[in-house]
């Protein structure tokens, strides 16, 4: 029986060697926006961990789009060259393709790290104004954006552009935009956040415009056969907010503006919403995105075992599935995954006698 979880996708011109992807996860652990040693060990054990895809933490465009000071960043010389380094050493050892994800927190930065409470970090204590489509806050104890006007729009768009042109350089494999949990680009296309009175806000479409040029600034600065996807939001779950026929609608203007798929998430608009954690809550909206849109869909959020994984691509739910939590506790999940459904995960030759058909521990250990 062959595994669906196993088998190849292409997306633009690069071809991946199965469906598994690691999701974009925040290290918050840069310099500056410089990739730092941590970023050599985190990244190069993924790199040999049988995945096709991983997708490099949440990287943005200029250092006032941070969520904290220790984010990843690709907005100047020494970003790019912190991250070539990185990359070069991962594409070096490993089998797995590299992708980042480029990104604007708006008015979620300027924060500190989860491990220090997500403190809000006030300008005075190192932070910075943090901007947005209008002046409303994430939640209760969160400041107020400063409303976003044209030169911010077109400063931003352009900074998009440069830091995909930055990741071209440093020897990406693909590139996704972050259009979801609340950040700057999700911001603008929610009517939780965006209530603006311009062209920039109202309608669907109004909403939509600075997140489209965005997106075409980005496919225009990069090859052609690049890769470029967008991670979205398949529901705010809040009244009033991003539905899943939103969700669609989002998805057909981005397969527009050349975008080659999608990965559905959900939720972090506001302080107050609460995300569902039942197995797979994401999976649905991706359904209905992928039959609504076209687009080669991914999706995320509480997909733990690999039948899980397997029964949503099945069922036609999704086209890949992205691990985040998971990979994190078990970064060798892809090859227990294959043993547990027939398939062949590539392994490191170092590596390749602790494989089932050299190891019969691995027969145990499945027990």
């Amino acid at each position: 029986m062959s595994s669906m979880l196993f088998t190849p996708i292409r997306l633009g011109g690069l071809e991946l060697g199965n469906r598994i992807v690691v999701a974009p996860m925040c290290q918050y652990s840069a310099v500056d926006g410089v990739a730092s040693d941590w970023h050599m060990t985190h990244l190069g054990m993924l790199a040999n961990s049988g995945v096709g895809l991983v997708v490099i933490e949440m990287t943005d465009v200029e250092p006032e789009g941070r969520i904290t000071p220790f984010c990843l960043g690709l907005y100047s010389d020494a970003c790019e060259a912190g991250l070539q380094r990185v990359v070069a050493h991962c594409h070096r050892i490993g089998s797995a393709k590299f992708g980042v994800q480029l990104a604007h927190a708006g008015r979620k930065g300027s924060t500190l790290p989860p491990w220090e409470g997500s403190k809000r970090l006030p300008p005075a204590e190192g932070g910075w104004e943090v901007i947005g489509p209008s002046p409303i806050s994430f939640g209760d104890g969160w400041p107020t954006p400063r409303e976003m006007t044209e030169a911010d729009m077109t400063r931003v768009r352009e900074a998009f552009a440069q830091a995909a042109k930055r990741a071209v350089r440093a020897g990406l494999d693909a590139i996704e935009l972050h259009v979801a949990h609340g950040y700057l680009l999700h911001a603008f296309l929610s009517p939780i956040s965006n209530q603006r009175k311009d062209a920039y806000g109202g309608s669907i479409e109004a909403r939509m415009r600075f997140p489209m040029e965005v997106a075409r600034a980005v496919r225009a600065a990069i090859p052609k056969e690049m890769p470029l996807g967008a991670r979205i939001t398949g529901s705010d779950w809040m009244e009033g907010g991003i539905t899943p026929d939103d969700a669609v609608i989002h998805a057909r203007a981005f397969r527009e503006a050349g975008l080659d798929y999608v990965d559905v998430s959900s939720g972090g608009i506001a302080a107050a919403t609460r995300t569902p954690t039942d197995p797979g809550y994401n999976a649905s909206l991706a359904e209905r995105v992928r039959r609504g849109s076209g687009l080669p869909t991914r999706t995320v959020g509480m997909i733990v075992t690999p039948k899980q994984a397997e029964a949503i691509l099945a069922a036609g739910q999704a086209d890949m599935i992205a691990l985040g939590r998971a990979i994190l506790d078990d970064p060798h999940w892809p090859w227990h995954a294959a043993q547990a459904l027939g398939a062949e995960a590539r392994r490191p030759r170092q590596y390749l006698r602790a494989g089932p058909k050299l190891w019969p521990g691995a027969a145990l250990r499945a027990t």
